[in-house]
């Protein structure tokens, strides 16, 4: 493959983060693999590559043909599971993400295709009157499809390295990521302290409703899903998931749309998001008051993605995760809105 493609990289606000990239026998690697699996597509790189440095990925844009792309992406150990997810989920819901072209499971690495209309361009594009705070709706009412889908392969998904996280085991990991954020002011970490015996009470309740664990996204925001064409959306980067209750998934989307379009938006989002979940044999009922508790644990997960980083990342950024995963041990203390 060329080396002397222009290159631009981006490292955002993380210019100290310390990722694979930086070594020159790793981007050899990356190369050398690249070209190959691109080969076996036909395909090769022909223009301008983009690179995208953060403490939790390695994301390059590769031109190839007369202005396609390709995208390679590498994960930290904390989710190199991504790799294989990805893979396994084109099998079992094909049509509802993208499917790789190439991936390498001990590694970490996947090469995708474009995907199409990133859903936030297709959402800036809609300006006045035609922004349509419904938005959101088809989009969740296919991924909550994709979810129960995929209650069937929940312990390939665990064997693929996907971290499990039951509403029975969140206390536990609460406690973890209390312990671990030095972030945390002391004022703060009594709080924390305090709301504990209710946060068992919640993750209790949740696991009481019966509703079967599954693939949580983790992080679905507008810029994690494709609006390839009209009424269709797949749905990609898959590194913070958890095998968990499933309604955890609506707390960033609905954070989403809640601050393009305002609060009035999120009642008819919860709705379309619990159409698919209203067969079993639940009240609406009981499935709203179990999507206010999971909306509220959400940011356990939220906080916990935060150690998926690339080793000594932390170290060089001066603790970059701990913020971020204060700022959602904190949310724990908010009101759902719903």
């Amino acid at each position: 493959m060329r080396i002397d493609v222009p290159t631009a990289v981006d490292r955002g606000r993380y210019p100290a983060a310390r990722t694979p990239w930086e070594r020159d026998e790793w981007r050899a690697d990356f190369l050398g693999w690249a070209e190959h699996a691109l080969a076996a597509h036909g395909l090769r790189e022909t223009g301008p590559r983009e690179v995208r440095l953060r403490p939790w990925s390695v994301l390059v844009r590769m031109t190839v043909g007369s202005g396609r792309a390709v995208w390679f992406k590498a994960n930290p150990p904390g989710s190199a599971f991504e790799a294989g997810l990805t893979e396994a989920l084109a099998r079992w819901v094909p049509g509802r993400v993208l499917t790789p072209l190439a991936v390498d499971e001990d590694r970490g690495w996947v090469l995708l295709p474009e995907g199409g209309t990133l859903f936030r361009d297709a959402l800036d594009a809609a300006t006045g009157a035609a922004a349509d705070p419904r938005a959101w709706e088809e989009p969740l009412r296919q991924y909550a499809a994709v979810q129960r889908a995929l209650v069937p392969h929940t312990g390939e998904i665990a064997a693929l390295g996907v971290p499990r996280a039951p509403a029975t085991v969140l206390p536990d990991l609460f406690d973890r990521a209390v312990r671990h954020n030095t972030a945390l002011e002391p004022e703060e970490r009594r709080t924390l302290e305090e709301l504990r015996p209710r946060l068992v009470g919640w993750c209790e309740e949740l696991a009481a409703t019966g509703i079967t664990d599954t693939l949580d996204h983790g992080d679905l925001h507008d810029c994690q899903l494709f609006a390839p064409e009209q009424g269709r959306y797949t749905f990609f980067d898959w590194g913070d998931a958890l095998i968990g209750h499933p309604f955890h998934s609506f707390l960033i989307p609905a954070r989403d749309a809640r601050e393009r379009f305002g609060p009035e938006a999120l009642l008819r989002l919860r709705d379309a998001y619990l159409e698919a979940w209203t067969g079993d044999g639940h009240t609406r009922a009981e499935l709203r008051r179990a999507l206010s508790l999971a909306w509220r644990l959400g940011a356990i997960g939220r906080a916990g993605a935060w150690g998926r980083l690339f080793p000594g990342t932390a170290d060089d950024l001066g603790g970059a995760g701990d913020p971020e995963g204060a700022y959602w041990l904190r949310e724990l203390a908010a009101e759902p809105p719903l």
